[in-house]
């Protein structure tokens, strides 16, 4: 892991929540969407935010 500061930790943080809130947002809309095609756009959606979260995990490490 790179030399982060507090507060670039805490930006990190602060991003990792907001890719993992978006992910859970776009997979609960897709659920209760009917429009078969705008389900799975926002399946897709939520899989781009999934591997944000997961390469901002990955740099951490």
């Amino acid at each position: 892991m790179a030399n982060l500061t507090s507060k670039e930790l805490s930006a990190l943080e602060d991003q990792l929540g907001s890719e993992e809130t978006l992910v859970k947002k776009y997979e609960a809309m897709a659920c209760l969407c009917s429009n078969a095609a705008i389900a799975q756009e926002l399946q897709t959606i939520a899989g781009k935010h999934r591997a944000h979260f997961n390469a901002l995990v990955r740099f951490l490490n």
